[in-house]
């Protein structure tokens, strides 16, 4: 199993020993191999991934994470570094480049992050929380940009195995991704100075809970940055797949942004904005070599690209940042 002492350091200093206190339980239970067959194989491939010492190459402000470089291994180790990582297949955010190995990922990932980062508050010395945040492509951007510590929740096991090969590259650093998700952060925690949920809104059955989650998890006057996806409309518009939408099953409301800033305030939040909107392109989200599943393109209405295969508008994404009051 993974090692989280030091997380325990950060929670203890913001305050949030209410989570330190369940939170080795919640990792037994994640970490349950019973439950995941795949578990041992995926501990094996990281346990023989080489430790990378050199801190030369290591650039977490560029649009590729970027540890170690090709000349730092033996070509043997360099084929046996690529099996390691495609042994974790599908890598769906990033990019990375491992040791010259480049991670071409589902998710242009950077690009959703370029829309935000000049937008946000400074991360300087905050501590940070990211919802689903996948592998931790935009932990480790969060960290380059100085947080001083972050912290990602992510219920799918081989998220967190993908993270954990990269921080095994890496080394030490205050940035870990667990293997929950927000229904397993105490109530009123309250410790948070920023919180990321990017992608997640529109999954849940309850899109206000979730709204009133994120509140709990920030400190008052905390920053939320929210992304979802939304459709075009007027204030208390909102779509409810009856199915599928875009092939996938777990997709609740879709609002329009008037109405979802309208939600944001009933919430609790102020200093509500709407920073970008964008319709998510077969250029940010494909299959790659690293993700050979079918993707965006496959989702879309082969005859107009604009609908998804249900007849749906197709999707277009919103972030908004706002304050906790």
């Amino acid at each position: 199993m993974a090692k989280y002492s030091t997380l325990y350091d950060i929670l203890s200093n913001i305050k949030a020993d209410a989570w330190a206190t369940v939170l080795p339980k919640q990792l037994d239970q994640a970490f349950d191999s019973s439950k995941q067959g795949d578990l041992a194989g995926w501990f094996d491939s990281i346990q023989a991934l080489p430790t990378v010492t050199s801190s030369l190459h290591r650039l977490l402000d560029s649009d590729a994470i970027t540890i170690g470089a090709a000349a730092e291994i033996s070509l043997m180790q360099r084929q046996q570094l690529q099996e390691n990582l495609k042994s974790l297949h599908p890598w769906r955010k990033g990019p990375y480049d491992l040791s010259g190995i480049y991670i071409d990922t589902e998710w242009r990932s950077d690009w959703k992050w370029n829309r935000l980062k000049d937008h946000i508050s400074p991360l300087k010395q905050r501590t940070v929380l990211d919802i689903g945040c996948g592998n931790g492509y935009h932990c480790w951007r969060m960290l380059g940009a100085g947080a001083k510590a972050v912290i990602g929740v992510d219920p799918m096991l081989l998220n967190v195995m993908q993270f954990l090969a990269v921080k095994k590259l890496y080394g030490e650093a205050p940035i870990h991704v667990l293997p929950l998700g927000i229904e397993h952060i105490p109530t009123g925690l309250k410790a948070f100075d920023t919180v990321f949920s990017m992608g997640v809104l529109y999954h849940r059955r309850s899109p206000i809970d979730h709204l009133l989650e994120l509140r709990d998890t920030l400190q008052s006057g905390g920053e939320l940055i929210l992304e979802t996806l939304v459709i075009d409309g007027k204030l208390g518009e909102v779509l409810l797949p009856e199915d599928r939408y875009a092939k996938m099953r777990n997709v609740w409301f879709l609002p329009s942004c008037a109405t979802l800033e309208s939600w944001l305030k009933r919430c609790g939040f102020n200093n509500i904005r709407l920073i970008d909107v964008t319709t998510t392109s077969v250029e940010e989200q494909r299959s790659t070599d690293w993700m050979r599943f079918h993707s965006l393109q496959d989702f879309l209405a082969p005859e107009n690209p604009q609908l998804t295969g249900e007849g749906l508008p197709a999707p277009k994404r919103a972030i908004f940042i706002a304050n906790a009051q």
